[in-house]
């Protein structure tokens, strides 16, 4: 499947141009099985890249644009009667998708925040004690605005948590910038362009690949030792959890797939480390009001952790 992965990625770089780096960590996200939280302005492709990712991967797309005024059940569905036969039928909600777009999902209410967890964490949702399973492969591409911007609050803790990875895009640089307006010349729209390569099912055969990429033992003290790190760090309150350090391990063997490797390397771990551990950190109130960004002590952490012998 190697070619297929470079093909989705070439796909997607039709649309967003100059972010060959970003379009390859959120492939490296998906192949790990992970979701995606996008965070910055306005304006810079968030949507677009999703959208391009789904049309070259084959997979069923939805979006919701979020708002204080939508209910949780709008994500994850509703049961009503039938007058006829007075028995309950559940309508599904938006979330059911391969790729789901929660668009600028900090302006949600922290109860709609809160239906995603299940969702994120087990694939699947619950209405009135009736559980029922969301398509594979299944993905979160959420975006949101920086925080403090007019209208947005603060993701939950736990939800965050569910993120693999938090990405920036940024803004293009001047070239990249009018490569962009060329390409719409004339009405033209990128996403037009953009072609199937791949299925669901060829994403999920990837994703069983990668997965299968080898971790020596010695790697694995690596990663424990980093997430401990976190936990003993004095500008961090609260440290990585056991669950980042899976997505950590998980992110670490998709990196090694996209590079065609069957084994994980120490720089593997390092190089995803920051965009999987730093939205996770939690600061200690001095370290905040000080302004400490937790991707520089994510940085810093690798840089002073002892790197196992082979």
């Amino acid at each position: 499947m190697a070619d297929v992965k470079n093909q989705i990625i070439e796909e997607v770089k039709k649309v967003i141009c100059g972010k060959d780096e970003v379009i390859r960590l959120v492939m490296t996200a998906m192949l790990s099985g992970g979701h995606i939280l996008i965070e910055d302005v306005p304006g810079v492709g968030k949507t677009s890249m999703a959208l391009a990712f789904s049309k070259a991967m084959g997979l069923d797309y939805g979006r919701v644009q979020f708002t204080p005024d939508v209910l949780p059940s709008d994500i994850t569905g509703f049961s009503i009667m039938d007058k006829e036969t007075h028995e309950m039928h559940y309508h599904k909600g938006a979330i059911f998708h391969n790729l789901f777009l929660a668009d600028e999902l900090n302006r949600a209410s922290s109860r709609t925040q809160s239906a995603f967890l299940e969702a994120m964490e087990e694939g699947q949702v619950t209405v009135d004690e009736k559980t029922y399973p969301l398509p594979e492969p299944f993905f979160v591409f959420a975006t949101q605005n920086p925080s403090g911007a007019a209208g947005t609050s603060l993701l939950p803790d736990s939800q965050m948590d569910r993120f693999t990875v938090r990405i920036s895009m940024g803004y293009p640089a001047n070239l990249d910038e009018k490569a962009m307006l060329i390409n719409r010349q004339d009405g033209m729209n990128p996403l037009k362009t953009v072609e199937r390569v791949c299925t669901a099912e060829d994403m999920m055969r990837m994703r069983e690949e990668a997965a299968k990429v080898h971790v020596r033992d010695k790697l694995f003290d690596y990663i424990v030792a980093l997430a401990d790190a976190t936990r003993n760090h004095p500008d961090l309150e609260r440290g990585a959890s056991p669950r980042a350090t899976l997505a950590l391990t998980a992110m670490a063997k998709a990196y090694a797939y996209m590079h065609d490797r069957e084994f994980v390397s120490n720089e593997d771990v390092q190089t995803v480390f920051v965009p999987v551990m730093s939205h996770r950190l939690l600061l200690t109130p001095e370290a905040e009001f000080n302004e400490v960004k937790t991707e520089d002590i994510a940085k810093e952490i690798v840089k002073k952790t002892r790197v196992q012998e082979k």
